[in-house]
C-alpha cells in the first residue's frame, strides 16, 4: 500500500500526517512537493494542514492551482482515497473536489483547542473504524474553519449521508453551518475535515481518537 503527503509552501502539519500514516501502514509515505505534475499510483493521499502560500487571497486558493492538485484530482477520479485536513480541506473546496467554502471563524479569532465531534457516517473507508453516533475528540487550530454552503447543498449533503463529522452540540468553535466538521464527496473516497485526526494518534499527545481513521484505511484497502 502506497501513501503520500502533499507539501506546499507553508504546510506545517505534513510531518504529523506522515507520522500517522507510517504508524498505520508500517512504512513512511512519499512527501510530494507542490510543483510535481504527476503522481505514481497511490492508495491514500493526504493534503495536510498549515497555511499554504501564507493564506493569501483565500485560505487554500493558491494551493488549489498548484500542478500537484491537478494530479490529486486525477487520482481521486480513479478512486484513490484522498483526505484534506484543515488547510487541506480548504484546498479541496477551492479545487472543486468538495462542495462549499471555509470562511473566517464566526468569532473572528484563531481557535486552537480540543473539540468534541460526533461521527455522522461510519460507512466509508475513513470512518469504518468508528461507530455512527460515536463521540470523539480531535484538536483544532484554524482561523478560517467556518463551513458554509447554500441550503440546497446542505440538504443534499445531509440527505445523501455525506456529512462525516459534526461538532458536538454546544462545541461548534467556528460557526460552521449545521455544525458540520467534515464531509465526503459523492463517491465517499474524498474526505475533508477541519479538526486534526493526525494529531490524535498517540496517547502521549492528544489521545488516540484519530488512530481509527488511519487504521481503518488500512482495513478498507485490504478488504
Amino acid at each position: 500500500m502506497k501513501t503520500a503527503v502533499i507539501v506546499f509552501p507553508g504546510s506545517n502539519c505534513d510531518r504529523d500526517a506522515a507520522v500517522a500514516l507510517e504508524a498505520a501502514f508500517g512504512r513512511a509515505p512519499a512527501m510530494v512537493w507542490h510543483g510535481e505534475t504527476a503522481l505514481p499510483r497511490l492508495d491514500v493521499i493526504v493534503v495536510p494542514g498549515g497555511f499554504s502560500y501564507g493564506d493569501y487571497l483565500r485560505s487554500g486558493a493558491m494551493a488549489a492551482q498548484s500542478p500537484v492538485v491537478r494530479a490529486v484530482k486525477e487520482q481521486a477520479e480513479r478512486g484513490v482515497l484522498v483526505i484534506g485536513i484543515c488547510n487541506g480541506f480548504q484546498v479541496l473546496t477551492e479545487a472543486g473536489m468538495l462542495p462549499g467554502v471555509l470562511m473566517r471563524n464566526a468569532g473572528l479569532k484563531f481557535v486552537c483547542r480540543d473539540v468534541d465531534l460526533v461521527v455522522e457516517n461510519a460507512d466509508s473507508p475513513f470512518t469504518r473504524g468508528y461507530r455512527k453516533g460515536q463521540r470523539v475528540t480531535f484538536p483544532i487550530a484554524h482561523h478560517d474553519g467556518n463551513y458554509f454552503a447554500d441550503p440546497a447543498t446542505l440538504d443534499r449533503l445531509e440527505g445523501e449521508g455525506l456529512v462525516a463529522f459534526r461538532y458536538a452540540k454546544g462545541d461548534n468553535p467556528n460557526g460552521s453551518a449545521r455544525d458540520i466538521a467534515g464531509i465526503f464527496n459523492e463517491r465517499r473516497n474524498v474526505l475533508g475535515l477541519m479538526p486534526h485526526p493526525e494529531r490524535a494518534v498517540d496517547a502521549l499527545h492528544c489521545g488516540t481518537d484519530g488512530l481509527p481513521m488511519f487504521s481503518g484505511l488500512v482495513e478498507a484497502l485490504a478488504a
